[in-house]
């Protein structure tokens, strides 16, 4: 993953343009009726059941659309909520809370979805030493906050975006010439280039599993698309040469089963392409 610092200049950017897209050059709703000097009070409901994530974030986007807000917080990231729970008290500038409200409401919903999802899968997980992986399906613009939702749940992140590992999937695979062939080319690149990248080989059958073997310095085995016996197969083989991870298509019904066949990680893009939101609304007090 990226560093801390990169992360939080994703989100300070995430920030930025959702407020440019969508106050523009005013909420002139509530330029209109609302006094520039008038304060209030709202709070964020709970209308719904799952785990909360996005109230770090939410104490971001009001600073940033104006620091004199306050916030009192009754259930921090990564808790329990239920329908009816009241997560935190905001008070200030009504017009700040406004302006700020649609892209807190938008964000909180999404994340406390997928921290929702992750955490049931995690559940799923227990007993094993099988850690679940978001991967990079996530919304265009939004992915720091995703991922951010996927390790409130409980999760684990993969690779952030495609500078800051290598991965090489069955395209890169072929296009190169084969397994070996890419390898070999990826570690001259990263000597010539002197960047430091662990390396993902993603393998479709167990000849490709043993000829992934046959080369150092893979740091993982992506096990695409296996059943469940030739699973067990693939770990036997790669034991502690590489670290493992099964993904293609593995759900609820499936992926303890995928566990137990003893791989390290499971990624699921379901984590954040496939939730509803969570239902939250912010109400005047």
């Amino acid at each position: 993953m990226i560093s801390e610092t990169q992360f939080y200049n994703e989100l300070n950017l995430i920030i930025q343009n959702a407020i440019r897209e969508d106050v523009g050059d005013g909420d002139h709703s509530s330029l209109a009726c609302i006094p520039k000097e008038a304060t209030g009070k709202a709070k964020l409901l709970v209308k719904d059941n799952g785990i909360i994530a996005g109230v770090e974030f939410a104490k971001m986007v009001f600073n940033y659309v104006d620091a004199n807000l306050q916030l009192e917080i009754f259930i921090n990231d990564g808790e329990k909520v239920n329908f009816g729970d009241v997560v935190f008290h905001v008070s200030g500038s009504s017009q700040s809370i406004l302006k700020a409200e649609r892209l807190v409401l938008n964000s909180m919903q999404r994340m406390s979805a997928i921290a929702t999802k992750t955490n049931s899968y995690v559940q799923m997980l227990e007993g094993t030493s099988t850690q679940i992986l978001d991967t990079r399906k996530t919304t265009p613009g939004f992915r720091a906050c995703e991922k951010w939702a996927v390790k409130i749940g409980g999760g684990e992140n993969h690779r952030f975006a495609l500078y800051d590992m290598i991965m090489l999937k069955d395209n890169h695979n072929d296009f190169a010439g084969g397994i070996t062939n890419a390898i070999n080319k990826t570690k001259e690149y990263l000597k010539q280039n002197k960047k430091d990248l662990k390396i993902i080989v993603e393998a479709r059958n167990l000849d490709e599993i043993k000829e992934i073997l046959q080369s150092e310095g893979v740091y993982r085995i992506l096990i695409d698309n296996f059943n469940f016996e030739d699973t067990k197969k693939a770990v036997e083989l790669i034991g502690t040469k590489s670290l493992t991870e099964s993904s293609g298509n593995i759900n609820e019904k499936t992926i303890r089963q995928y566990a137990e066949c003893g791989v390290n990680y499971i990624s699921s893009g379901a984590l954040t392409h496939s939730v509803y939101n969570m239902d939250l609304s912010l109400k005047a007090i």
